[in-house]
């Protein structure tokens, strides 16, 4: 009976200590990789619409959607076109994201620069590229005689536009207006609009583009 009841208790220990030995051999919360993200990301970061994608890659534009919205999985020639069209390796989608810096620096090279030789101005380029075409910020510089001419944006789009240096003067909706250093003029940029350098030297502003 001493046997029998050893044998028993043996039994139970092995069975308890079963599953501990088969949990500790697979992965904790391995996640899959989320490939469609990972598309749409590279996507909005090369500022391509899902029509550019879907001509560069020769992929159907509901299938591409179906794919960045994770509901469907590319094959592997599919993720290769893909890929290729957005200009990375393949074994980019499949790479784990990092987790985001808690405070990302952006150096003053990291910074794009837009310049418009002929009619004298800068734009450099402030606001993240994931907010482009929601909500964007520049520092624009002005030589003299210098103007930065707009066609009109989006229907509710708005810029505003606070004076650091020198004197500019707005051009919007059939108004204009002459601002001084620490003015701020809000207005409407769902219509042609032009921000000129009405002084005699350099002028720089602060311009926030917040789209409709």
């Amino acid at each position: 009976m001493g046997q029998e009841m050893a044998s028993s208790g043996t039994r139970r220990a092995a069975a308890n200590a079963a599953p501990t030995s088969a949990s500790a051999a697979v992965p904790a919360n391995v996640a899959p990789p989320r490939v469609g993200e990972q598309i749409q990301r590279l996507r909005a970061e090369r500022r391509m619409t899902l029509d550019d994608l879907s001509r560069a890659a020769g992929v159907s534009k509901s299938m591409l959607s179906e794919i960045e919205r994770d509901k469907a999985n590319p094959t592997i020639a599919v993720a290769w076109r893909l890929t290729n069209a957005l200009g990375v390796s393949l074994d980019s989608l499949f790479a784990q994201p990092k987790p985001p810096e808690v405070i990302a620096v952006s150096g003053p090279h990291d910074i794009p620069t837009l310049s418009g030789h002929d009619a004298k101005y800068q734009l450099r380029v402030w606001g993240p590229i994931e907010l482009a075409g929601k909500f964007e910020w520049y520092e624009l510089t002005l030589q003299a005689g210098g103007a930065l001419v707009s066609n009109a944006h989006e229907p509710g789009t708005r810029e505003h536009l606070t004076v650091l240096h020198g004197s500019i003067e707005i051009e919007a909706a059939g108004a204009t207006k002459r601002l001084k250093v620490a003015d701020t003029a809000r207005y409407v940029a769902d219509e042609p609009h032009a921000i000129r350098n009405v002084g005699k030297g350099e002028a720089k502003a602060l311009l926030v583009v917040i789209h409709g």
